[in-house]
């Protein structure tokens, strides 16, 4: 029987990194920001990082970025100028630079020839030239300061899904899993909208998360900030430390190309950093396992190793050379798939998810409203009798009505009339023309 859940109302797909998000007013998120984010250091001490690191990342600077100024060091190392300028004396000390001029109050230098010997080896080891990197502490317990705290009730969920089709049930089974921020099981026929209701559960999240550049680990960096997954918010906070960015918690999605490399930290030898795994990139956000049990890693093999970090909220992860640490796992996990969970995973792992929801075929007036919202959509009118043929062909041709459904039709039908020079409007014949095309020689009860 068809429990209703939700529908695409629109024809494209979102990408799942770049909704919509609910605002709190500016004021009281610039305030929860300036809490959150550090002060920026004044000595190499307050830094956090070990002075050798600043000193290397100070030469590969200079070296491959061409700055030749404390201040332009300083700006580009996101370091405050006294660390800066600490550094430069040093380095001029051991005649690693000369300085050529002055350009006001501040030193204009240049590398000696010891110096470029060694910011040359410098870089041979890391290429790294971006901002100083925060100490794995600092991390730690930004992460921790910063755990989701999501208040939702039917009508604001209602309102963060304004753009699908949802039923009330559907939003009542969600709601207190946002609430407590558990794993989710979305699973169901293919076709029913998991992967669009995964992608627009982030919009629940009302607020931004302070997130550093980059973490040193045993004088090792890991780069954390992704533009593709950290979209950056322009907020300006006084003596902030430069070191860390204002974004809106990420959404992480991964699909088949899910392989065990990337829930581990990678090291890239061309750079000499460290990627890191997709649920560091997820953290303090949502990560989506789409189509879960297409991936190239097994179920299982992916099921334990998250079955630590789902039950203690901690990961464990290692550099290449064995040195191992803790960060936290502060990740809403969401499985979408079309697969029964008890295929998937024993009961020891479905334990630790306690929010298994079913998301089906829908009733028909559910399938209508998304038919009528798809035309709104696509700027297309429609015959009479169009909206009870095309569900009497969904379900003989399919056996049911899946959300995607009237999306998919229409887009076979604007090809069509596009192609023909006709112009968009729906009609039986149209329907049955899609119909054919979309469900091709699929038995009945088998399609999608």
């Amino acid at each position: 029987m068809p429990t209703g859940l939700t529908g695409m109302a629109e024809p494209e797909v979102a990408t799942g990194l770049t909704v919509h998000h609910t605002r709190k007013s500016p004021d009281a998120a610039r305030d929860k920001i300036a809490r959150c984010m550090p002060k920026a250091p004044v000595t190499r001490e307050q830094a956090g990082i070990s002075s050798a690191l600043i000193e290397d990342l100070f030469l590969r600077h200079v070296h491959l970025k061409r700055c030749n100024t404390i201040g332009a060091t300083s700006e580009s190392t996101a370091l405050a100028y006294p660390i800066v300028e600490r550094v430069f004396r040093d380095l001029r000390n051991q005649r690693l630079l000369e300085v050529s001029g002055m350009l006001g109050d501040d030193y204009v230098f240049a590398l000696t020839n010891a110096g470029r010997t060694m910011a040359a080896e410098r870089c041979r080891m890391c290429q790294y030239a971006g901002p100083a990197p925060v100490s794995l502490t600092a991390y730690q317990r930004a992460i921790l300061d910063q755990r989701p705290q999501v208040v939702v009730n039917q009508a604001s969920l209602r309102l963060a899904f304004g753009d699908l089709v949802v039923t009330d049930r559907l939003l009542d089974q969600l709601g207190p899993a946002l609430v407590a921020q558990n794993s989710i099981f979305l699973y169901g026929p293919a076709g029913t909208g998991k992967t669009s209701l995964a992608q627009r559960l982030l919009r629940v999240y009302g607020d931004q998360l302070v997130m550093p550049y980059a973490v040193e680990v045993d004088n090792q960096i890991i780069v954390v900030f992704d533009p593709a997954v950290h979209e950056r918010v322009e907020i300006d906070i006084d003596d902030a430390d430069p070191r860390w960015i204002v974004c809106h918690r990420p959404c992480v999605m991964v699909g088949g190309e899910l392989v065990p490399s990337m829930l581990e930290l990678r090291l890239d030898e061309t750079s000499g950093t460290y990627a890191p795994p997709v649920q560091m990139k997820a953290n303090g956000g949502m990560l989506v396992i789409d189509d879960f049990g297409r991936q190239l890693i097994s179920p299982r093999d992916l099921l334990n190793r998250w079955i630590v970090p789902l039950d203690r909220r901690l990961d464990y992860l290692s550099l290449n050379y064995g040195v191992r640490f803790h960060i936290p796992f502060e990740v809403m996990i969401v499985f979408a798939t079309n697969l029964e969970p008890s295929e998937l995973a024993d009961e020891a792992f479905l334990r630790r998810i306690p929010n298994k929801i079913l998301v089906d075929a829908v009733a028909p007036e559910v399938f209508d409203e998304i038919f009528r919202r798809v035309l709104a959509k696509f700027k297309m009118a429609c015959d009479e009798g169009s909206y009870e043929h095309l569900r009497k062909l969904c379900l003989e041709r399919g056996g049911d009505l899946r959300p995607s459904y009237p999306r998919d039709m229409c887009q076979i039908i604007r090809a069509l009339k596009t192609y023909e020079e006709k112009p968009l409007r729906v009609g039986k014949a149209d329907l049955d023309r899609a119909v054919e095309l979309f469900f091709g020689a699929m038995q009945s009860g088998h399609s999608g």
